[in-house]
C-alpha cells in the first residue's frame, strides 16, 4: 500500500475534524451545569428569577462559543483542505 503526502494530509484533517467536533460534549455538559444551578437558585430564590436568567443565559453563551469554534475548524479542515497544496 502505497500512501502519498497528499492523502495522508486528507486523512489526518479527517481525524483532527472528529475531534475538533468532539468539544461539543465539553459544551452540552457545561450548559446542563449551568442550567441545572440556575434552576435550583430560582427555587430557592424566586423572586431572583430575571438576574439568575440574565446571568445563565451569558453563561451558557460563553460556553457555546467553544462549541462553535470546534465546528468551525472542523468544516475549514474538511471542506476547505487548508494544507492541500
Amino acid at each position: 500500500m502505497n500512501i502519498t503526502g497528499e492523502e495522508l494530509i486528507l486523512a489526518c484533517s479527517a481525524i483532527g475534524a472528529g475531534l475538533a467536533v468532539m468539544s461539543g460534549i465539553g459544551t452540552g455538559i457545561g450548559q446542563g451545569n449551568a442550567a441545572g444551578s440556575a434552576a435550583a437558585a430560582v427555587g430557592r430564590n424566586p423572586g431572583a428569577k430575571s438576574d439568575i436568567t440574565g446571568t445563565m443565559l451569558l453563561g451558557q453563551a460563553v460556553a457555546e462559543t467553544t462549541g462553535l469554534y470546534g465546528l468551525l475548524v472542523s468544516m475549514l479542515l474538511l471542506f476547505v483542505k487548508p494544507l492541500v497544496g
